[in-house]
């Protein structure tokens, strides 16, 4: 007995077989080639319903000598992230509005993985990419670029390559928190940051650095604590924080995640430290966490532009955007230490 065979997708061939007609003609009935009978045409169409058949986009385009498609790329670190499923929606409604589709890539903050999606995006012909990336260098995407792909960074910038980039003022930001807290008369601050290696971390740990040399607190790091990803070790390494003596009166959680995993392990504590963390998050205001703010909505429609720019033949060197973040107490992280630990 015969292996059965495996379900498939619909071909055209099967469509034109199915209809009587040559394959060509079947293509021109469902392009809607006026060369074409009105009877051959709604039997070609019907039978294609029928079988559940969609037309090849990207090869359609190809026959018609088009080098690409109408998608557009953007690799993120992690698709259930608020903060990029916000910067996707800001991208995505600018893309739309010009005809064009947006495909989204999860990396996990992987830089093979990133590499590996990349190349398949590329080999699918998307017109361009958007990266929020992970990886250390990028100048494998030289060639890409010299085919005409435009690239855009977003919230890390490229390294080694000369594209347009979408950024936050993470500096300015994580200084407005040391400067926050330092005035309210916090020695002891715990800073808990995301994998060292990405550009965001280091940048954040610059500023609140630069805080805290103008405060005069040059010991301020023994108390940083780096590579706490995701909330399980925000957590895990904030509770660890908690139990040194002395313990920290304050705490700076450079992501939302991390402050997500603070959340946790402050919950039921008898005097908890002060808390501000870096992105909103969700409840935020209802739960009273002050935040450095920023807008992902907006870097994604300013990636959008920059992108549709050069897909229009817009030249010059890579533009840099860079987007303003603010400190917005809301109680959090207005709380005081306590008077032996002010000394």
């Amino acid at each position: 007995m015969a292996a059965a065979r495996k379900p498939g997708r619909p071909s055209l061939i099967q469509v034109a077989e199915l209809s009587g007609v040559s394959v060509k003609t079947a293509s021109r009935a469902l392009s809607g080639e006026p060369r074409v009978a009105e009877v051959t045409r709604s039997r070609v169409r019907s039978v294609a319903d029928q079988l559940g058949y969609r037309p090849n986009g990207v090869a359609r385009e190809l026959r018609r000598g088009a080098a690409t498609s109408t998608l557009v790329g953007l690799l993120i670190g992690d698709l259930a992230n608020p903060f990029y499923a916000r910067l996707a929606g800001g991208l995505e409604r600018e893309l739309r509005s010009h005809g064009l589709q947006l495909v989204i890539a999860s990396t996990d903050e992987d830089p093979r993985r990133e590499r590996r999606l990349a190349d398949v995006l590329l080999e699918r012909r998307v017109r361009a990419l958007v990266i929020a990336s992970t990886a250390a260098e990028h100048a494998h995407f030289a060639d890409e670029q010299r085919h005409g792909i435009p690239f855009v960074f977003v919230d890390r910038p490229a390294v080694n390559l000369a594209a347009d980039s979408v950024l936050f003022d993470n500096r300015d930001g994580a200084r407005q928190v040391g400067r926050h807290l330092v005035g309210l008369g916090h020695r002891r601050i715990g800073v808990v940051g995301d994998l060292s290696r990405l550009s965001t971390h280091r940048d954040r740990v610059t500023g609140f650095a630069r805080a805290m040399r103008e405060a005069g607190r040059p010991d301020w790091a023994e108390y940083l604590i780096e590579n706490a990803h995701d909330v399980p070790a925000a957590e895990r390494v904030i509770r660890d924080l908690l139990r040194r003596v002395p313990a920290p009166t304050a705490l700076f959680t450079m992501n939302n995640l991390i402050t997500h995993g603070a959340l946790r392990a402050l919950r039921g504590h008898p005097a908890p430290p002060a808390l501000v963390g870096f992105d909103d998050i969700d409840l935020g205001e209802v739960l009273g966490i002050s935040v450095v703010t920023h807008d992902p909505v907006d870097m994604g429609r300013r990636a959008a532009e920059l992108l549709l720019g050069r897909l229009d033949g817009e030249a010059g060197p890579p533009r840099r955007v860079v987007l303003p973040t603010r400190l917005l107490p809301r109680g959090s992280g207005e709380r005081p230490p306590g008077r032996a630990d002010a000394r």
